[in-house]
């Protein structure tokens, strides 16, 4: 078995880690020859991250056959942590058996595997009615600015425009985008759709990618789940769904 991954640096490695870190403390990735892919949901059942990484992206990339290598998501966030911005970071599987991490020239680590437990979570399969892109930085000062006042995000679009707003005890906020304007790079309606999210789960998975993303495309049905995709110019794909919020 050969298996070996290297990153030309470390941003795009400590974006993947920390985005996954959101939601599970331990992690299964899955590696072929195409590159590496993860998929794992939180132990509510409320959102679930599917990321594919290809090997296109990697400096080097080597992989002989199919193979699972699990780790606790502390462990390996602190030691990509301990890589500088220009630092590369390689990965493979040692003869006992480790994870070893090789960042920049000196830097050594192994870390123990664990037990994968992933199983099969098959992706939503949602025809969705309202798909809008965003900046990243346009989300991310959105829920913000809604978190001040409200635990949950509110969407409401209609052809001409996207409404996010929330309500809590201390008051409510309303934000309105128009289509056609700097701050929506896109806005496709089929139907006027409304559904309202969970900022608990929203706002970290946006902190942890969105300062690597170029832009965010959110896509939701009225009181269906959410779903993100993050455009991260040097990953193949990152798509986070959440389900909606629903009224007791």
């Amino acid at each position: 078995m050969v298996f070996s991954a290297k990153t030309s640096g470390s941003d795009d490695l400590k974006a993947i880690i920390s985005a996954i870190s959101t939601l599970v403390e331990e992690a299964t990735f899955v590696a072929s020859a195409e590159g590496i892919t993860f998929k794992g949901m939180d132990p509510s059942h409320v959102a679930l991250i599917d990321i594919s990484w290809p090997n296109s992206a990697f400096e080097k990339f080597e992989c002989d056959s199919d193979i699972k290598f699990g780790v606790r998501i502390d462990e390996f966030s602190k030691l990509i942590k301990r890589a500088e911005k220009k630092d590369s970071i390689e990965i493979s599987i040692s003869d006992d058996n480790q994870l070893l991490v090789i960042i920049g020239k000196n830097k050594k680590y192994k870390i123990r595997l664990i037990e994968s437990s992933a199983t099969d979570t098959p992706l939503p399969k949602i025809p969705y009615d309202a798909k809008i892109e965003l900046s990243s930085k346009t989300f991310d000062k959105i829920l913000g600015d809604v978190q001040v006042v409200s635990d949950y995000l509110t969407i409401n679009t209609t052809e001409e425009k996207a409404e996010f707003s929330g309500k809590g005890d201390s008051g409510e906020v309303v934000i309105v985008l128009e289509k056609d304007t700097e701050d929506i790079r896109n806005l496709t309606v089929k139907s006027q759709s409304v559904g309202t999210y969970s900022l608990e789960y929203l706002t970290p998975i946006v902190n942890a990618v969105g300062t690597k993303a170029d832009s965010i495309t959110c896509e939701y049905s009225s009181a269906k789940p959410l779903r993100i995709e993050f455009k991260v110019a040097n990953i193949g794909r990152i798509h986070f769904y959440l389900a909606p919020r629903v009224e007791s």
